[in-house]
């Protein structure tokens, strides 16, 4: 699907589903339909400056450098009657060109498209395209505490093809059982289908627990089975109503290419402060500061990483310091400095090849309406 046939679909879509919404005289009195639209357009340079405009290749959102472009950009609608539900988005955007690259070109522009309705009274189940049940961060920066994404997020899945049953067991626990395609994909790759699980424990107004599970089988159809083993824990604190914590640690094994080899395995950690500036509840300035890292075995799940030979073993640690300005509810301005350090040649010029570790200062400027 081209750009402007993208465009005129997504202008149809808005108009389409706007005009229902404002007419409720045929409609039930419960009914909702939501249009809502999202522009991320930003500005990074790196240094030392790489060849070309491109960030390294393990990242997928705000990954490119020295140009002024779109992160992402999304316009959709959702319908929600208490009962019946469903949502289609269409995107555009350097994300999701990095992110779904992998996709038919007829599927990377969708953002979400599924359908779902209430089989108990706490219960959803919905089937189609959707949200990964992986990791704190969505795909939308805006709704991220930092502007560009964590190593965690960026090496789990942002979306998910298949089928999920969310039961709401009491307002402290949320239970989802999926069946997915697999890892991080809406075509499927073999006749395999993957299971999710998500726990999540809200134990008081400031708590938040989460648990994720993923098993599947993510080799293409001609190639070994290799089982692969992923658990994803966050928690978010609250600490007051200026300070909000957040800690994350995830690990994963797929077995090993060779059979009586193991198991490869990886494993990555966040921890995030976020710092609501100026005394007035309202203030419209925050800060987020955040440490992390990425290992991954013989660079398993790691794709379009550069050269391994020299470290087979991945492995990249960092911090960023964020700055948010909101004047008003509807616009997001921030400011992001960051600091990459791997073993891996991901990062280096060509006149040091050989260097053993290898680091990149980055600093992204990006405007979310």
């Amino acid at each position: 699907m081209k750009l402007p046939l993208l465009l005129a679909l997504a202008v149809t879509l808005a108009v389409g589903l706007a005009r229902p919404a404002a007419a409720q005289t045929t409609a039930p009195a419960d009914t909702t339909v939501t249009v809502y639209g999202y522009v991320d357009g930003y500005f990074g340079l790196d240094f030392p400056a790489p060849a070309d405009t491109r960030r390294p290749g393990f990242l997928y959102s705000h990954n490119r450098q020295n140009e002024f472009t779109v992160n992402q950009a999304l316009v959709g609608a959702r319908y929600d009657d208490g009962r019946v539900r469903g949502a289609l988005g269409l995107q555009a955007g350097t994300y999701p060109e990095a992110n779904y690259a992998a996709e038919p070109q007829v599927l990377q522009h969708i953002y979400e498209a599924y359908a779902g309705f209430r089989p108990l009274r706490r219960a959803w189940l919905d089937v189609g395209v959707f949200g990964s049940h992986i990791g704190f961060e969505s795909a939308i920066s805006k709704d991220n505490w930092t502007l560009t994404h964590s190593l965690a997020a960026e090496g789990s899945p942002y979306y998910e093809a298949g089928a999920r049953f969310t039961y709401q067991a009491s307002p402290q626990w949320t239970l989802t059982a999926l069946a997915l395609n697999g890892w991080q994909n809406i075509r499927e790759t073999n006749q395999a289908k993957a299971l999710g699980t998500q726990v999540q424990w809200r134990p008081g107004a400031k708590w938040l627990l989460n648990s994720s599970t993923f098993y599947g089988n993510e080799q293409p159809t001609d190639s070994v089975r290799r089982r692969r083993y992923f658990h994803d824990f966050y928690l978010t604190y609250a600490a007051s109503a200026r300070l909000s914590v957040l800690a994350l640690f995830d690990i994963g094994a797929q077995q090993a290419r060779r059979a009586g080899q193991g198991h490869d395995t990886w494993h990555t950690g966040a921890l995030v402060l976020r710092y609501r500036l100026g005394r007035q509840p309202g203030s419209p300035f925050a800060a987020a500061l955040r440490g992390e890292y990425y290992y991954a075995k013989n660079g398993v799940v790691v794709r379009d990483a550069g050269p391994l030979a020299s470290a087979p073993d991945f492995f990249v640690r960092g911090g960023s310091l964020n700055f948010d300005y909101a004047p008003t509810r509807r616009v997001l301005v921030r400011l992001e400095g960051k600091v990459l350090n791997g073993r891996n040649p991901v990062f280096a010029p060509a006149a040091r090849p050989l260097a053993r570790t290898y680091a990149n200062l980055t600093g992204t400027v990006a405007l979310a309406l």
